[in-house]
């Protein structure tokens, strides 16, 4: 058998490198900002613990998108496997999930963008902020598609820098005796024991890595999907982690617990205690990690939106595009809308948890459907996950579904709800399309 045999009507340019880069910016980048503080709250001082849970939970899934990707080499995604293996209903509960995940994601940056690395230029009501920014953002994705993937180019280069810049200058805060690596061993809170504070850092630490799932998409135009994605996929989360570790025991070791936690904008502490860059500089350092991570997150709702509605799955006004630009701006708006009005009634915690939510339905299904599709050959190599490992990643996702707090199930259940109500309207629709044409 050769290595591809798959067909597709995309140019085949992606290389293994530009693939890696691709998922490492997806990954890196607003999470971390935003919520190392929050992670310390819940966990205590050694916030790398959570962070390491969070990447071996994220990696069994992982392996599953790694078979199903270069199994079938095509843009869908998790909609496209469920629907494979289980059907449209299924298929389409995955897609809002996943829909509805890029929505909450895009309120909970607003907020991160309203915090205090926004507060080194200027104080202004969170509100009015959050409205603006998003209101900016919209503006952006709607005036071209060319012109928002070069802004990204620039911010990713620029996010990664600042993480690396934390670590950096948190080894010089720690080497000159001014830290306290003791808060390192730290576990547990005043009201958690050391196993609940760590599952519970882990469901916040799991936003962090989000993004290595919408890589599946591009894996139809890889040179050699079968060879390359599975290495860029694995090599860009594990550098991802080791740069997420760093941060993490950087800012611990320099920003005693309380403060860290109490700060919306934890990393800037860090670049404050060492001295000697300019706070307002990090400063925009992150408030380009946050913007770019919703640019990005908002480019894939609208299109994910519109791609939805052209197939009838959503209302059609919903896939209406600009005449000059060619961008879908009624699904900006309408995607926009619901992201401010989940930042408005929203936490930042609560709404980084109904993400992790989300996202876990789509990961259970995923890893589901490896092992039902096992039946299905191929005729090209694709890699193959042990058996064990999919069986462990629904594990690892039931395990974390527990830890999701009350107020997160008030945000999701009704997301979930809507889902599956436009779940069976579509099904229904697909069935009786296809006795009329039977018929």
């Amino acid at each position: 058998m050769t290595t591809s045999t798959t067909t597709t009507p995309l140019r085949r340019a992606v290389t293994t490198p530009s693939l890696f880069l691709f998922i490492l910016g997806d990954v890196l980048g607003a999470g971390v900002y935003i919520l190392i503080g929050t992670i310390a709250a819940t966990s205590g001082g050694a916030v790398w613990v959570p962070l390491i849970v969070a990447l071996l939970m994220v990696l069994l899934t992982a392996g599953s998108y790694a078979e199903l990707a270069t199994k079938y080499p095509r843009a869908g995604g998790s909609s496209h496997y469920a629907k494979r293996a289980f059907g449209p209903f299924v298929g389409f509960l995955v897609g809002f999930c996943m829909l509805a995940a890029g929505i909450v994601s895009v309120g909970a940056l607003a907020l991160g963008f309203a915090g205090d690395y926004l507060g080194e230029f200027l104080t202004a009501p969170v509100r009015i902020t959050v409205a603006v920014f998003l209101l900016l953002l919209a503006a952006l994705n709607a005036y071209g598609i060319r012109e928002s993937m070069w802004v990204n180019m620039v911010a990713t280069v620029i996010e990664v820098g600042g993480l690396l810049l934390v670590i950096v200058v948190g080894a010089l805060v720690i080497a000159r005796g001014d830290g306290d690596p003791s808060r390192l061993v730290q576990l547990g809170t005043a009201t958690d024991g050391p196993v609940t504070a760590v599952l519970a850092g882990t469901v916040l630490a799991y936003y962090s890595y989000v993004g290595f799932e919408t890589s599946v998409n591009v894996a139809e135009e890889a040179n050699d999907p079968s060879r390359s994605y599975p290495r860029a996929l694995f090599g860009a989360l594990v550098v991802a982690g080791l740069v997420y570790v760093g941060v993490g025991v950087a800012a611990s070791a320099v920003i005693p617990t309380s403060e860290l936690a109490a700060s919306s904008g934890p990393l800037l502490e860090v670049v404050r205690a060492a001295g000697g860059v300019p706070p307002v500089v990090f400063s925009v350092i992150a408030l380009v990690a946050v913007g770019n991570g919703a640019l990005l997150t908002g480019i894939m709702t609208s299109r994910l939106t519109y791609g939805m509605s052209r197939d009838g799955l959503l209302p059609g006004f919903l896939s209406r595009v600009l005449p000059n630009r060619r961008t879908p701006w009624t699904a900006i708006l309408v995607t926009t809308a619901l992201s401010l009005v989940l930042a408005l009634i929203g936490s930042i915690e609560v709404l980084a948890s109904t993400l992790v939510l989300l996202l876990l339905v789509v990961f259970i299904a995923v890893n589901a459907v490896v092992l039902v599709l096992r039946r299905d050959h191929v005729e090209h190599v694709h890699f193959r996950v042990p058996r064990v490992l999919p069986v462990l990643g629904i594990a690892s996702c039931l395990l974390l579904a527990t830890q999701i707090e009350a107020e997160t199930w008030q945000f999701g259940l009704p997301l979930l709800a809507a889902g599956a109500l436009f779940a069976a309207v579509a099904h229904f629709r697909l069935r009786r399309g296809g006795a009329r044409q039977s018929g």
